[in-house]
């Protein structure tokens, strides 16, 4: 996956609690075999009228915030099923980080194996970026995932905590096979020592 180490963009609001991930990524889109295209479907029923045009009360149709890369959110976002297609939806329109008190689990480890970040950060914090974002004309925010930092829209510096096996598989690119990949001299020492079984000999000879 792409390495993520620093983050600068436009900032999205959605100052909303417990944000579910079948409102992230309804249901009916989750039949697609490929991983990409979900952006497209991102908040659906948010962000459409029945008719299909956009709702000109949902923050994300704001045109100030169009291209946004950032997202911040209210406590537990990302509850509900586990379904991976919420991170892929987020990634897909356009976002690479997503920043909030809190998150489910599953949601944030999901993230984290896609190259996209799921960031906590107090509520008063959160709240206070909130704050300083320009509804009308848009506001920049940075995310500096090797100096973990935040330069807020007024300028502030936040600092903040990541695991650092999260900030690594983050900044360098490595999803899990990548991560295996890393003992690959291990791993071929392990498979040199292996004793062949009747299963091996014609696996290898199918090969």
């Amino acid at each position: 996956m792409n390495p993520l180490k620093k983050v600068t963009g436009r900032v999205a609001v959605l100052d909303r609690p417990d944000v579910d991930t079948d409102q992230i990524m309804p249901k009916q889109f989750l039949s697609r075999i490929e991983r990409t295209g979900f952006g497209q479907f991102l908040f659906w029923d948010w962000r459409f009228e029945e008719d299909g045009t956009l709702r000109d009360d949902f923050p994300l149709n704001n045109p100030a915030v169009a291209g946004a890369k950032i997202l911040l959110a209210g406590r537990n976002f990302g509850c509900g099923s586990s379904r991976e297609h919420a991170p892929w939806g987020l990634q897909d329109y356009g976002f690479d980080v997503v920043i909030a008190p809190s998150f489910a689990d599953i949601f944030a480890s999901n993230c984290t194996k896609i190259g996209f970040l799921a960031l906590r950060l107090p509520e008063a914090e959160v709240h206070a970026l909130m704050a300083e974002v320009d509804g009308r004309n848009g506001s920049e925010l940075t995310v500096d995932l090797e100096t973990l930092t935040i330069t807020s829209p007024a300028g502030r510096t936040i600092p903040f905590e990541l695991d650092p096996s999260i900030q690594r598989r983050l900044v360098e690119g490595l999803d899990d096979i990548g991560l295996s990949m890393l003992q690959g001299a291990a791993i071929s020492a392990f498979e040199a020592k292996r004793v062949p079984t009747p299963d091996t000999v014609a696996l290898a000879a199918r090969r």
